[in-house]
């Protein structure tokens, strides 16, 4: 078994694995290995974002992840892509950027984050970033993830915009600025038509430096550990056992299913599944593995009265030209991912900040691509955001080749369904307003017979797909809660020289897409990791509905 040892060993190069390899190998005293059991992201599928739905359904870039039977769900198994290449989910994702409401981080602070509410995180948004938009106390100019604007040539993205605030709602100039409520345009990690991935925008240029090693096809299996200390990762690659040792630190950046099944396999998690494996138990940690969260969606679909939707370029000869057109010069429709305008809303009076996130799409289509369009068309994705649902993550087998049990227990809260309802009617109101009279034609999905809350019940059972938004797996705490795995500082509750840095730490989901703020989590953690001191506080103010509790909107 061959050996090599460097001061930080990260298992994971994904969306904050990427960005701890670049932060922590900027002092060069420091040497980093990533190991990470995909590989190369250098394919045009991936960099292309119009290509999205692509890589997400490659075997060769996704885990492949699946749900246990949902009960909830009619014993429906739901997909859970995971990245499985350099750049992970950030590689395979819908290019979405959204960072969540600042009250999410304050609620993070209740929860037991200490030092992670909304003051202190947005100076590490704003450090990441390199937004192309005006200049302000809440977005970042200079970071290493570039986002942008589509350019919102489909006059659609109007309407959707348009009806938002015909139906009574407000518009918000910038849905990652100081309010989110309200209709809008989406940000997307884009950089002159290309995919900005964090193994772009923070990997990439890290891999120049001599103290960054990345070993690619390489299967995490286990961590050692002698009495409570982690002393490095045994891995797996090209039929050969491996170890590196961590001189320092091993920190986890596996995601909300990887992470918890290595923290399992190496004895860290509850002791009765643990031991029913026949794992030696080196801290019995309930928490790992619990607490996993996700966002639900259902696509609301309307035929088109004009011919206008991408439908009309979803032919093999139109999307060649599509795409000879990305790879000549790096625009037109390739060059985007399409979702360009969205919004968030509250459900009904008495909720504080918005619970409901809106997706546009100029097409009626599956967001994965398994099913295609069969008329012009234009949807919404819509869910809640903050579902009551809990499940988990639990090992199958000792084998690290084998995938472990994920089980969301979705819908398995009654304030899901009555959120879910919410949707339907709020969207098909938005639907009706002028602005799409030009183009509304009939109701695709859910369809004119579903009124009731029976039928919508039935349709939210049969339809409801993940957002792919997987999280909370190891949730930050107090260390003297008995619950939480990690404490303020990313370190593994009664262990040493371990941590976990992705979005399972989260204490609890936040509002929208997770990318943005996994990014925020690899940046603080990295100053945290290197003993700065964090960026100073910011004193930016946010939004919420002076008459929230009396009004819906």
């Amino acid at each position: 078994m061959s050996e090599s040892a460097y001061d930080y060993v990260i298992v994971g190069a994904g969306s904050a694995g990427c960005v701890l390899a670049d932060r922590l190998t900027e002092d060069v005293r420091s040497t980093v290995a990533v190991l990470e059991y995909g590989g190369s992201d250098r394919a045009l599928v991936i960099q292309m974002p119009a290509a999205l739905s692509i890589p997400m359904n490659s075997k060769t870039y996704n885990w492949g992840y699946r749900t246990e039977p949902e009960p909830h769900l009619g014993g429906r198994r739901l997909n859970c892509p995971r990245g499985k290449v350099l750049g992970g989910s950030s590689s395979i994702n819908g290019l979405v950027y959204v960072r969540g409401h600042p009250l999410d981080f304050e609620r993070w602070e209740d929860e037991g984050a200490t030092g992670w509410g909304y003051a202190n995180v947005l100076p590490y948004f704003r450090r990441a970033e390199s937004f192309g938009g005006p200049v302000d106390a809440y977005r970042g100019h200079d970071g290493p993830i570039a986002t942008s604007r589509g350019p919102k040539v489909n006059p659609l993205y109007d309407a959707f915009i348009e009806a938002g605030r015909q139906a009574g709602y407000p518009l918000s100039a910038d849905l990652n600025g100081e309010q989110q409520e309200g209709f809008g345009r989406f940000d997307m990690t884009v950089k002159d038509g290309v995919r900005w991935s964090t193994a772009n925008a923070y990997l990439r240029p890290a891999m120049k430096r001599p103290n960054l090693a990345v070993v690619t096809r390489a299967l995490a299996t286990r961590i050692a550990f002698e009495g409570r200390r982690a002393l490095g990762v045994h891995y797996r690659r090209e039929g050969r056992d491996h170890f590196v040792r961590a001189r320092r630190e091993v920190i986890l950046s596996g995601g909300a299913i990887n992470s918890p099944q290595l923290l399992k396999l190496s004895g860290v998690g509850p002791a009765a599944e643990l031991g029913s494996f026949g794992i030696d138990v080196i801290a019995d940690r309930p928490g790992v593995g619990e607490n996993l969260q996700d966002h639900l969606e259902f696509y609301f679909q309307v035929a088109s009265k004009q011919p206008i939707t991408l439908y009309g370029h979803t032919g093999l000869f139109a999307r060649g030209l599509v795409g000879l057109q990305w790879l000549m010069r790096g625009r037109g429709l390739g060059a985007t991912n399409h979702f360009e305008a969205g919004g968030f809303i509250r459900s009904g009076a008495g909720v504080r900040y918005p619970d409901i996130q809106f997706h546009f799409l100029p097409m009626a289509v599956a967001y994965d691509g398994s099913a295609l369009a069969k008329e012009h068309g234009f949807q919404a994705h819509v869910g809640p955001m903050r579902s009551k649902s809990r499940g988990w993550v639990r090992l199958k087998s000792p084998d690290p080749a084998e995938p472990p049990l994920i089980q969301f227990n979705y819908m398995s809260h009654p304030d899901d369904w009555l959120e879910m309802r919410a949707c339907v009617r709020l969207t098909r109101e938005i639907f009706a307003q002028k602005a799409f009279d030009p183009y509304r034609g009939a109701e695709i999905s859910p369809g004119v017979d579903c009124m009731s809350d029976e039928a919508i019940d039935a349709f939210v059972r049969d339809h409801v797909e993940s957002a792919y938004h997987p999280s909370c797996t190891c949730r930050m705490g107090s260390a003297s809660d008995p619950q939480a795995v990690v404490d303020p500082q990313t370190r593994v509750i009664g262990v040493e020289a371990l941590r976990v840095v992705d979005s399972s730490i989260m204490p609890s989901i936040t509002n929208g897409n997770l990318n943005a703020p996994t990014i925020m989590i690899g940046e603080k953690a990295a100053d945290i990791i290197r003993g700065r001191d964090p960026l100073p506080a910011s004193n930016a103010p946010f939004h919420v509905a002076p008459d929230w509790e009396g009004r819906q909107r």
